[in-house]
C-alpha cells in the first residue's frame, strides 16, 4: 500500500495550503475515504491515471483533496463546481466507476460532543476530525461521471482561434454562434469586464 500516514499527509497539506486547519483534517479524510471506497491505495503511483477528482467548494478541504490524489487542474486531473458544498467525486478511469463523498452537517455537533471543554471551534473540529469514523463525517454515493476525451489528462486537440477577439481556445472549448468560431468570453459568458 503507497498511501502515506495521517501525520504525512497533514505535514503536507499544511506546507500546501500554509497552515493546517479544520478543513484541512476533513478534506484529508475525505479523499481517503474516497480512495478507500473505490480500492485505489496508490493514486500517486501506479494509480495516477486512473484518478479524475471533482470538488465542488473552492476552500481548504480541496487543497488537501490534492494532497491526497494527486490530482491537480494543471494535470487535467482536478475539476472544479462551484456548488459551495464540501463534497469531492473520485472516479477511476480504468474501472469506469465513481464515487462522491460529501462531508456532514452533523459532524460539527458531534466535534462538539466529543471535545465540549475545548473552546476554539477550529481546534475542537480538528481533533474530532481525526477521529470520528467515516460514517460520522461523510456519506457516500456511487455515480456515473460522464467525461468526455477533451475533459481527459493527456488529451490532444487543434487549437482555434476566436474570430473576435484572436485568442486561442484549447480542449474544444470554442463555441459557434452565426457560423463563426468564438471563445466563450465573446459568446457572452465572461466572467470579467474590459476597462
Amino acid at each position: 500500500m503507497a498511501l502515506k500516514s495521517f501525520d504525512d499527509y497533514v505535514f503536507l497539506a499544511e506546507q500546501a495550503h500554509g497552515h493546517i486547519c479544520a478543513g484541512q483534517i476533513l478534506g484529508l479524510r475525505l479523499a481517503l475515504y474516497g480512495l478507500d471506497l473505490l480500492q485505489l491505495d496508490d493514486p500517486l503511483g501506479t494509480h495516477r491515471k486512473r484518478l479524475v477528482t471533482f470538488v465542488e467548494i473552492d476552500r481548504c478541504a480541496t487543497d488537501a483533496i490534492t494532497v491526497v490524489t494527486g490530482c491537480r487542474m494543471g494535470k487535467r486531473a482536478l475539476k472544479f463546481r462551484d456548488f459551495g458544498k464540501v463534497a469531492a467525486t473520485f472516479c477511476d478511469l480504468q474501472a469506469d466507476r465513481a464515487v462522491r463523498v460529501v462531508a456532514l452537517e452533523s459532524s460539527k455537533q458531534k466535534a462538539k460532543d466529543l471535545f465540549p471543554t475545548v473552546a476554539n471551534k477550529n481546534e475542537q473540529q480538528m481533533m474530532a476530525y481525526r477521529q470520528l469514523p467515516d460514517s460520522d463525517l461523510f456519506s457516500h454515493a456511487w455515480v456515473r461521471v460522464r467525461i468526455g476525451p477533451e475533459d481527459l489528462p493527456g488529451y490532444k486537440a487543434p487549437r482555434v482561434q476566436c474570430a473576435q477577439c484572436g485568442e486561442g481556445i484549447n480542449f474544444s472549448r470554442e463555441v459557434q454562434v452565426d457560423g463563426r468560431i468564438l471563445c466563450r468570453a465573446c459568446a457572452g459568458e465572461s466572467y470579467y469586464q474590459p476597462l
